[in-house]
């Protein structure tokens, strides 16, 4: 029996076509309101406290429009949501609630689009990037048995040839390439540092709010699902650019965080380091129900077993209400090496005025192996971003810039095992 063959789908269209949205995914999640019908559970006094408790779990949050605002989840709601520092809308660059509506009855069309998990802010067109004289971002398509995905080369204008290092960024929900590469400013470091990005996109036709499906046991595993494609395309980078093939990292936000995470688990040999931003741990979930309760913090992260681990970094929220802080320790967890590792702890406020702790743990030969930063207030977003992408948050440390750091100084010794 699946997950929603007790679900009401007629009552959950009428809910939503009535905009009676956090209704509706209640009736998903399987909640009923006590001492109410789902009908109008808004008329009662125990409705409301409980509508007001209740905060359902997404895979991405919105940023606030100004500094110290309310991380919100949109689409939850047809007026403002309590807290927020604007209400919904197209001047707040939110989705109006008829869209919001729309899509969700598409997803209502379907059991099987349910398995996408992800509600929220639709990123709407980007921009053109700013680029250097002669830099290039060029988008290609790789296919293998598992399907067809298409990414994006940042090419910076210093390429002559050489091999150099690959930096793969994995998006989270609702975003694409362009929208992570504004976000992050990875592109702006590359035109600098000299070295390949590459942003594969994930499509709804694959996930409904482009999450990666970070969640199902199927794209958990090596040369199968998800996991084959990101390889692939790291290893089509490789071979048209003639790049390093020890030098190619991982990184990714959110659901982008966790498939980052699912990489360094299942391909230690092509990737040599991974950096995992507000995600969550190889196998902390094997299903929806299971993925929220990871979510939340409730998850079982599988053990990493005798195999190798690639060096990872962790940048997490501690106020994050959409993946909780303890997800970043289980990746730190699983990641960890089975030797003896010293630990170095600092504290510090980065420029735009965020905490933050720094943990940092070198193996004997002085290496760092694992590195976790720990942001002090803040919610679910790149530490230290652009705000010309969405879910960052320009006051923290530079995420990007101190996982280049970490991921330079990373050199795989096993990359001649190959997808």
């Amino acid at each position: 029996m699946n997950a929603f063959s007790k679900i009401d789908l007629g009552e959950v269209t009428r809910l939503t076509k009535a905009g009676k949205l956090t209704e509706a995914m209640g009736l998903l999640q399987g909640s009923k309101l006590p001492g109410t019908t789902n009908d109008e559970p808004h008329r009662t006094a125990q409705g409301q406290a409980w509508r007001a408790k209740r905060s359902w779990p997404t895979i991405d949050m919105a940023a606030p429009s100004s500094p110290g605002g309310a991380w919100t989840a949109p689409g939850y709601a047809a007026g403002p949501i309590a807290g927020a520092s604007a209400p919904l809308g197209k001047a707040s660059g939110f989705p109006d609630v008829s869209a919001t509506m729309q899509a969700f009855r598409s997803r209502v069309a379907g059991q099987a689009s349910f398995s996408s998990l992800g509600e929220g802010l639709a990123t709407g067109g980007q921009a053109p990037l700013p680029m250097a004289d002669g830099a290039r971002f060029e988008e290609r398509t790789y296919s293998n048995s598992a399907g067809s995905r298409t990414y994006k080369v940042f090419i910076p204008s210093g390429y002559a040839g050489q091999a150099l290092p690959v930096v793969m960024m994995l998006h989270g929900c609702t975003q694409n390439p362009d929208d992570f590469a504004a976000g992050t400013r990875m592109n702006d470091l590359a035109e600098k540092e000299t070295f390949l990005v590459v942003y594969p996109r994930q499509p709804q036709s694959a996930n409904m709010q482009k999450c990666w499906n970070w969640f199902k046991a199927e794209d958990q595993r090596r040369e199968g699902g998800e996991p084959s494609l990101i390889a692939g395309i790291a290893l089509a980078v490789v071979d048209e650019f003639s790049a390093d093939p020890t030098r190619v990292y991982v990184a990714g936000l959110s659901a982008g965080g966790a498939a980052a995470a699912i990489m360094g688990a299942t391909y230690p040999d092509l990737f040599a380091a991974v950096g995992v931003h507000s995600g969550l741990a190889c196998g902390a979930a094997k299903d929806m129900p299971s993925a929220f309760a990871a979510m939340n913090g409730g998850g079982v992260t599988r053990a990493r077993g005798d195999g190798p681990a690639a060096p990872t970094i962790v940048f997490h929220g501690d106020s994050d209400r959409t993946v909780n802080l303890v997800n970043g320790d289980q990746v730190i967890a699983q990641a960890r090496p089975q030797t003896t590792l010293a630990t170095a702890v600092t504290r510090g406020e980065a420029q735009g005025g965020m905490a933050y702790t720094r943990t940092v743990h070198s193996n004997d030969a002085g290496q760092e192996v694992l590195e976790q930063w720990v942001l002090h207030g803040a919610g679910h977003a790149w530490s230290g971003g652009s705000a010309s992408g969405s879910y960052t948050d320009p006051r923290g440390p530079d995420a990007s810039r101190e996982m280049l750091r970490f991921f330079l100084a990373q050199v795989s010794t096993k990359a001649t095992t190959r997808h």
